[in-house]
């Protein structure tokens, strides 16, 4: 999850894993046990990664993805490169591509979804089927994956 935080930037990605890992044992006392610790450390891993950006002056990073993303019907695995696949998630606006990442390639649910990132699960639903959908737009018409 770090190194797709932070866009395949291995050294980025251990900077995050370690300060995600100093606030979560300082916080530890105040986790409540409401959510799994799963969803705690990656909310907590979430928040350093958008405060790093802020502090950078980027966009919220989450990238590098390669998972379980639901192709076009026409295209397969096979027709699509990692790193068209990769762009086009990438390309996708920041709400998206938080809930496809955390839905097709981390696994979480909607719920799960809905409460890291403070939205109804209704939302998270709706935000991953336009995020697929554009990305199957872009493999099948768009830049870096004309088929």
């Amino acid at each position: 999850m770090a190194l797709r935080l932070a866009r395949g930037a291995e050294d980025e990605a251990r900077e995050l894993v370690q300060e995600t890992w100093v606030r979560a044992v300082e916080g530890l006392e105040g986790f409540r046990w409401e959510s799994s610790l799963r969803t705690w450390l990656v909310s907590v891993a979430m928040n350093v990664a958008r405060e790093r950006a802020r502090w950078a002056g980027r966009e919220t990073p989450v990238g590098d993805p390669v998972g379980n993303v639901e192709m076009p019907p026409g295209v397969g695995r096979s027709t699509v490169e990692p790193i068209d696949l990769g762009r086009a998630i990438d390309a996708l606006p920041d709400g998206y591509r938080k809930v496809l990442v955390l839905h097709d390639l981390e696994g979480f649910t909607h719920e799960e979804i809905g409460e890291l990132l403070g939205v109804a699960a209704g939302t998270s639903k709706s935000q991953l089927h336009r995020a697929r959908a554009r990305v199957r737009a872009r493999l099948t018409v768009g830049e870096g994956g004309a088929r």
